[in-house]
């Protein structure tokens, strides 16, 4: 299947089911006829059943097209040349930041098994650090509600989107207010009003300018990080799935399920999640985030977790 990923969605439901997801470079496959949500985040990847398809697929879609100027006129390399290399050699970063408090027991511990297993492998483990990624979370929700508040702002029920049935007796600002009121989700709701209020003229440069002007320096921190490795490995998300019955009510704690991946599309890094075990029955993913358009490396360690983590085709029993 083809996603999108904004701030985790093809890598965070890849985790959870078990399969490979990956988020290419920002820019490496062009995002035309996708439906802008956030638009310096936006990214369109795979998400496949094992790590040799991911990179079929990328072949596939990666490259430049001309109906979108953010895709990227680099060369693409073949990726499945990438898949039996190995992982000897290769230094692979642990942000000690991502493996503080919020990390369940169970997904710790198949995450530090799957690195072991890399170790074992002949890579080599380094620690890094990324002391501003404890904002990450922050800035995503600021640069992501404020371009999504832009965006969606054709959908006004006049020129684009939903139209209340029978009501052409209404003016223009009750009929926007009624399509909208209508036709959006609650969360949708949630991140307009408050990419509007981080758009304001009294909040623009105080939320807005310093969410960008952080956002660059996270930009900065990964790529120092990845001049002292050749890839970086957390876990995709810090629980598994959670049961359809008990689902967060409250908005926050969904968000927290973002904090692993969130980083990779302020950066506009490639990062690839690869199941690696399972914790409570249930599937953990490992994270690897890479240089700019180094996605060969990411299918090149990907591969080497699959075959170290044992699984093989094991799947998580669904229902019951």
């Amino acid at each position: 299947a083809i996603g999108s990923d904004t701030g985790g969605s093809i890598r965070q439901p890849a985790s959870f089911c078990g399969v490979v997801g990956m988020k290419p470079t920002y820019g490496r496959v062009s995002r035309y006829g996708v439906v802008a949500f956030s638009s310096s985040l936006d990214t369109i990847g795979p998400v496949t059943r094992d790590v040799h398809d991911c990179a079929i697929m990328l072949n596939a879609i990666a490259g430049r097209d001309e109906r979108d100027s953010t895709s990227a006129p680099d060369a693409v390399p073949d990726y499945s040349e990438y898949v039996d290399r190995g992982v000897r050699g290769l230094r692979i970063g642990m942000p000690k930041e991502f493996f503080g408090p919020g990390m369940s027991d169970g997904v710790r511990s198949v995450v530090e098994r799957a690195v072991r297993a890399l170790e074992s492998a002949g890579a080599r483990i380094v620690e890094v650090s990324i002391p501003l990624v404890e904002h990450a979370l922050a800035v995503y929700y600021l640069v992501a509600t404020a371009e999504a508040s832009s965006n969606m702002a054709r959908l006004d029920g006049i020129r684009y989107g939903y139209r209340p049935e029978g009501r052409a007796d209404v003016d223009v600002a009750d009929l926007m207010s009624l399509s909208r009121g209508q036709s959006f989700g609650m969360e949708v709701k949630r991140r307009i009003m408050l990419g509007t209020f981080v758009l304001s003229s009294g909040n623009f440069d105080s939320f807005y300018g310093r969410a960008l002007r952080s956002r660059r320096l996270l930009k900065e921190e990964v790529e120092r990080a990845l001049t002292e490795c050749d890839c970086l490995a957390s876990p995709t998300a810090p629980t598994v799935a959670f049961r359809f019955d008990e689902e967060p009510d409250d908005p926050l704690a969904m968000y927290l399920q973002d904090i692993y991946t969130t980083l990779a599309n302020l950066a506009g890094v490639p990062a690839i999640s690869v199941p690696c075990g399972f914790a409570n029955e249930m599937p953990v993913g490992l994270q690897i985030m890479g240089r700019m358009f180094d996605e060969g490396t990411l299918i090149q360690v990907g591969r080497a977790v699959e075959l170290g983590s044992g699984i093989g085709g094991r799947r998580p029993v669904v229902g019951g």
